[in-house]
């Protein structure tokens, strides 16, 4: 049984925690005026919707689209203010920033799917054109780009503000650039409108209010209905290119890579902080975006084993803060060990021969006394060393190797061929049909096996 907590806070449901964050926004008086003109977004939304039905216009219904997009860029700028008032917590340590962005990249990749959906609709329409009615529809194009225009002016949108600064330009866009670059040639106190590039949002709005007046001038002069399924067409294909780029941006932000226009700024800081005092290396260096215009990242710094590691930090963040907002910087200092011969035991826990490289030693010649067994001179009337191959030491596993290669003489050591006996084969080590063994002895006491056995090898000592 678990533990049992006789006064346990009540869990609040999830209608009841969205309530809760709702107050916390709705207590700043900023977040007033997006309520009313959210309010009124919806009422418009209605009556032009309700519009859209009695005249039969795809293209009057392609521009409400652009009405319920403004809908959700209220709502993007509604939950910035939510992000600005929550403070970062033990779980979102980095704050709330990024769901500004998933709001950005959920809006503009609805506003695509709309016009997709305009596409299709056009399609079966080019197959049986129905007929229009033009009573509503000169009305719903001015009361929709009157509230359009009226909300991208009066509310300051920081997060598709600043989108629609560092996100590439559209097709539309630069086309009209193109236009007002002639235009200005000949008017230049137009400069400042028209150029560098005019605001998507604006832009898209007074072309459908365009292609809408065009439709209405067709249709009433020619009854040529189908200019209202071509200007659907125009409407949703501007609406899918002024929002791709905004969402390949805000998908970028979401992925956490690097802002290519930053690239250049960070490689010149890493230099700068390469050649700090005390600096040996700086490695492992990665940099993403955390929200719109707030850059984190991570770097190891490799320093002096004299150096003040304080200092250099301080050094570090105060080159890299000028960019990068959220910054860790993992200080260690430089770690090297000379290589030594050790000349003692070496016990079982300093050394650990899997993970080391061993240098094999060239056999040695043996003289003419000597035993192929033992690697001293033969002395009948002697016990056999401590160090034989029969009767190794008694801390000592000895290495057998297989070696059926030619041995040169050396200055000292054993050579020529030792037969297997039964005792090996009992032991599991020998093999029939390999040529010949060698016993090598190590200066290592205390040393585990290299294959991983711990059994003798050869005869019992006498």
């Amino acid at each position: 049984m678990g533990t049992i907590h006789l006064f346990r806070k009540p869990q609040r449901s999830f209608f009841g925690k969205l309530l809760q964050e709702f107050r916390l926004v709705a207590a700043d008086r900023r977040s007033w005026k997006i309520l009313l003109f959210g309010a009124i977004n919806l009422t418009c939304t209605g009556f032009l919707l309700m519009w859209c039905s009695s005249t039969n216009s795809i293209a009057l219904t392609a521009y409400t689209y652009l009405t319920i997009f403004d809908l959700f860029s209220l709502m993007t700028c509604l939950i910035s203010y939510w992000v600005m008032v929550r403070k970062p917590s033990p779980v979102y340590s980095f704050g709330f920033e990024r769901l500004e962005v998933l709001a950005v990249f959920a809006s503009t990749v609805l506003a695509q799917l709309g016009a997709l959906f305009i596409l299709k609709e056009s399609a079966q329409r080019f197959l049986e054109q129905p007929e229009i009615h033009t009573g509503r529809l000169l009305v719903g194009t001015f009361v929709a780009l009157s509230f359009n225009l009226f909300t991208m002016l009066s509310i300051r949108n920081k997060p598709f503000a600043y989108v629609s600064e560092a996100a590439s330009t559209s097709w539309l866009q630069e086309h009209v650039a193109d236009l007002s670059r002639s235009l200005c040639g000949i008017i230049p106190g137009l400069s400042s409108i028209f150029l560098p590039r005019m605001n998507p949002f604006v832009l898209i709005d007074l072309a459908g209010a365009f292609a809408l007046c065009i439709t209405y001038m067709l249709i009433e002069i020619n009854n040529y209905f189908a200019i209202d399924t071509a200007s659907a067409i125009a409407i949703a294909l501007m609406t899918f290119g002024t929002m791709y780029p905004m969402s390949v941006y805000s998908g970028k932000v979401l992925l956490q890579t690097t802002p290519p226009h930053v690239i250049g700024q960070l490689d010149k800081l890493i230099r700068e902080v390469s050649t700090l005092d005390g600096v040996l290396e700086v490695r492992n260096e990665h940099f993403w975006t955390l929200g719109f215009g707030s850059l984190a990242g991570s770097v190891h710094v490799r320093i002096r084993r004299d150096a003040n590691e304080q200092m250099v930090l301080a050094h570090v963040t105060n080159r890299l803060y000028t960019l990068v907002s959220t910054l860790t910087v993992q200080i260690f200092k430089d770690d090297w060990i000379r290589p030594a011969l050790l000349s003692g035991p070496v016990a079982a826990n300093v050394l650990n021969f899997s993970d080391h490289h061993i240098i094999p030693m060239p056999p040695l010649k043996g003289t003419d006394e000597s035993n192929h067994v033992t690697s001293t001179p033969t002395k009948p009337s002697s016990p056999p060393p401590e160090f034989s191959f029969n009767t190794p030491g008694k801390n000592v596993s000895p290495f057998i190797l297989p070696n059926t290669q030619t041995r040169p003489y050396g200055l000292g050591l054993n050579h020529g061929h030792i037969p297997y006996n039964s005792s090996m084969l009992n032991q599991g080590l020998g093999v029939p049909g390999i040529g010949t063994t060698q016993g090598l002895r190590t200066g290592f006491t205390n040393i585990p096996s290299r294959y991983g056995t711990n059994n003798r090898i050869g005869q019992p000592r006498p």
